[in-house]
């Protein structure tokens, strides 16, 4: 007995509803374009006072004007999950005193000159449910 394939949707979610899910997670990827050439980078994050700050593997000096942070969940078993993308203008935290609580709270890949911690000043934020279709 042959069973059909499954179908898939993606279903957009409200912005309300996108930042619970991000707000959910600890781990994405920060992407940007240097050189022309788009750059992902892993990162961990947590979301505050209307921001997102993420620490990530980058060189600072890298990092530009704006960028995108992108979360996701799936399930490969169903095919199910959800993704979050963050867009907006991004600033390096200098301040030494604001960039150790984050590095003491954010669990990094590298330490160093490749260790950054950035704050997404949101100015979209887009997500998607990827579920079963309906029979």
């Amino acid at each position: 007995m042959n069973t059909p394939p499954v179908s898939l949707r993606m279903v957009g979610v409200s912005g309300a509803e996108a930042l619970w899910l991000l707000e959910g997670s600890a781990q994405g990827r920060l992407v940007y374009t240097q050189r022309e050439v788009t750059v992902i980078r892993p990162g961990r994050h947590v979301w505050e006072l209307g921001r997102l700050v993420v620490r990530t593997p980058a060189p600072a000096a890298a990092v530009p004007a704006t960028a995108a942070y992108h979360v996701d969940e799936f399930r490969g078993a169903t095919g199910t999950g959800w993704s979050v993308t963050v867009a907006g203008p991004t600033d390096v935290i200098t301040d030494p005193d604001e960039a150790a609580h984050y590095r003491r709270t954010l669990v990094g890949w590298s330490h160093g000159p490749h260790d950054t911690v950035l704050r997404i000043h949101p100015q979209t934020v887009s997500g998607f449910r990827h579920s079963r279709a309906e029979p």
